[in-house]
């Protein structure tokens, strides 16, 4: 068993040595993405509520902001960089990111910080479905060449992703002992150096590029009813993930006394991430999309049970806080790793891999925009519920109806058929 495994090994390395330079940089930047995003993003609540002294609704308003501002816009990003190529939307949202990220160093009122947040959002929305969309045609080139399946990139793709968020939370519990302003300053330089990697290794490749116009994306995008439909079921994962960066610091500012254990729940679950990624694509392949989808939202759906549970016995102790926080970031992630890979591919499929930077795009968008509503939602039971348990049980039951209704929809709808091939 232990020669098979090292040949397994061996063969996966093997395929991504096989790769072509450009998606090595894709898969990288990904890593380094996030490791800029995680240097400020997850402390930023704990700037809003302790420095500025925002409420918990208004830091939820904040938050879901910064979600819609970058997935709500993703739609509008994807499009323009469908229609202008990659390389320009990439360099442009890097540069407006740069920017977001130094008002935030100098920013010292409610508005500056908003607009801040604002354009680092807005910044994803512009590289973020450029590189996903070029990622997805990489993937089906790959495929057609018999080098590895794309949703094998796409987990690439996600265990890049979360060793950003392995790296950047714990150099950001390190900045944690300086002002905020020095994170937001050391991010502002990482995507500098982005803007330069992109500048001198990213091709000028994209063949519909200046040939679309933009009306004419929106109308493919908005007249595939099976895919707006799919997309914005799955689109709640989106908001479940939005709620960790209030829910977590909120639950262990009231039950610990102190958010100094952020950056290694963050790491703990990238960890997690990077570690089950592969063996969850090959369960996702086993038992099927449709299932894989379903079910990794489902348990995502269940994931928030688990911190209400120890308020029904009383308050609970700081032990059961951080074993309970663990359990549902363990379940959550799970969740997700079982059904993105496998949910992309399907969204490229009912694309018919056509304008993917705009099809990407509307998934975040209806997400984002979800998010808004779901960041001030949990953040006014935060402040007016009765029961603490009660952001946890209501964005568990939203979840679930969520996918139960995708289970329904999905026993007659196309993405769950087998590909040609």
């Amino acid at each position: 068993m232990h020669s098979d495994t090292d040949g397994d090994r061996h063969n996966r390395a093997s395929r991504l040595r096989d790769v072509p330079a450009v998606v090595k940089l894709l898969l990288a930047s990904m890593a380094l993405f996030n490791v800029g995003f995680y240097l400020v993003v997850p402390y930023l609540a704990v700037h809003l509520s302790d420095t500025l002294g925002f409420s918990a609704a208004m830091v939820g308003i904040v938050l879901g902001l910064r979600t819609f501002s970058q997935q709500g816009m993703f739609f509008l990003g994807g499009s323009i960089g469908d229609r202008l190529g990659r390389r320009p939307v990439i360099l442009c949202g890097i540069s407006i990111r740069i920017i977001g990220f130094v008002i935030l160093t100098v920013a010292d009122a409610s508005a500056a910080v908003v607009l801040g947040v604002l354009l680092i959002g807005f910044a994803a929305a512009l590289f973020a479905p450029a590189v996903e969309s070029a990622n997805a045609e990489f993937g089906r080139e790959l495929e057609q060449s018999g080098v590895m399946r794309r949703t094998e990139l796409f987990g690439w793709e996600q265990m890049s992703s979360r060793l950003g968020t392995v790296i950047g939370p714990v150099l950001g519990a390190v900045l944690l002992m300086f002002p905020f302003a020095v994170s937001a300053a050391a991010a502002a330089l990482l995507f500098a150096g982005l803007w330069v990697c992109f500048y001198l290794l990213f091709p000028a490749r994209d063949a519909t590029a200046a040939t679309v116009a933009l009306p004419e994306v929106w109308t493919t995008v908005a007249k595939n009813r099976a895919f707006m439909m799919f997309a914005a079921l799955c689109s709640m994962q989106f908001v479940a993930l939005a709620q960790v960066y209030l829910m977590l610091p909120e639950h262990l500012d009231r039950t610990v006394g102190s958010q100094s254990a952020l950056g290694w729940f963050y790491g703990g679950a990238a960890v997690l991430v990077i570690a089950g990624q592969r063996p969850m694509l090959r369960a996702a392949n086993r038992i099927g999309r449709r299932t894989a989808i379903v079910g990794g939202l489902t348990l995502m759906a269940m994931s928030f049970v688990i911190p209400a549970v120890p308020f029904a016995f009383g308050n609970p102790t700081a032990v059961v806080s951080y074993l309970v926080l663990s359990g549902w970031l363990a379940v959550l992630y799970l969740g997700q790793m079982l059904m993105v890979p496998t949910m992309r591919d399907a969204l490229a499929v009912l694309a018919r891999e056509r304008h993917l930077g705009a099809h990407f795009g509307m998934l975040n968008t209806i997400g984002g925009t979800l998010a808004l509503g779901a960041g001030a939602g949990t953040g006014l039971l935060y402040d007016h519920a009765a029961s603490a348990a009660a952001p946890w049980l209501a964005t568990a039951a939203v979840t679930a109806v969520a996918a139960l209704l995708l289970w329904y929809w999905s026993r007659t709808n196309d993405p769950w058929l087998p590909r040609p091939g």
